[in-house]
């Protein structure tokens, strides 16, 4: 009789990891900001149909990095929750740190049971406040965790390596166009430090604009707008390198 393979729990759960990690990896990065009037979402995404951003609730945006089935399963399920707080209770009950919390459960079950593979996302769950202050960023592994952002954030992809720029170069009280225009210019950086070009078709945008008179702040940038910002983005950043020469 042979004796049965052996491995142990903590090289099991590594194993675990290293396949969500690289799963999440062969994905494009996406990098969540904030901005003088609210929060902005940026990502590479030829696809028009299958989002990467999307509206929880009011005040409530969502976006995703890695397969794409099973973060929508998740954002569906999200909405849900939201639905159905925001319904029993009251919509001032539902919170990002709630949804954050609720998505951390779900990650980190599927993520310890040994009966599935683990999820193959990492997610980003923000809420504009009424002022900076209260604006609220939650990134979750695919492991469940929960780390509280600040400023900036990335997933998917070489996040390392652009989380590094960002927090170099990202200030508070940035304007939409300056918020924009550093987060694409970190998504234009491979990994081997050269930097290409992103078209305007490519880019998927988003915004939690506080300063929206609707009670929903979510708002996607497309068309017009989003050339509009880019160019406006790519003035203010000449003016400024002509202004240290």
């Amino acid at each position: 009789m042979s004796t049965p393979f052996y491995v142990s729990p903590q090289q099991a759960m590594a194993d675990r990891a290293e396949y969500a990690r690289k799963g999440i990896a062969r994905g494009r990065s996406l990098v969540v900001l904030q901005y003088a009037d609210g929060i902005v979402f940026v990502g590479e995404n030829p696809s028009r149909a299958l989002h990467k951003f999307s509206e929880i609730y009011d005040r409530i945006g969502f976006a995703a990095a890695g397969k794409y089935n099973e973060y929508e399963n998740l954002r569906i399920g999200g909405v849900r929750y939201a639905d159905l707080r925001g319904y029993t209770y009251d919509r001032d009950d539902v919170t990002a740190r709630g949804l954050a919390n609720v998505y951390a459960q779900t990650l980190g079950t599927i993520f310890s049971s040994a009966a599935e593979k683990p999820y193959e996302v990492e997610l980003v769950v923000a809420e504009v406040g009424e002022t900076p202050e209260g604006d609220q960023i939650y990134r979750l592994p695919h492991d469940g965790s929960i780390v509280d952002e600040h400023g900036s954030v990335a997933v998917g992809g070489n996040a390392e390596q652009i989380s590094g720029y960002l927090d170099q170069r990202h200030q508070d009280g940035m304007s939409l166009a300056e918020a924009l225009k550093l987060a694409v210019q970190a998504l234009s950086r491979d990994t081997n430090g050269t930097e290409r070009e992103i078209p305007a078709e490519r880019l998927e945008v988003a915004v939690l604009d506080r300063t929206r008179p609707q009670q929903r702040k979510f708002k996607r940038i497309v068309g017009r707008q989003l050339d509009r910002l880019l160019e406006a983005g790519g003035a203010a950043t000449e003016a400024e390198s002509s202004e240290e020469e």
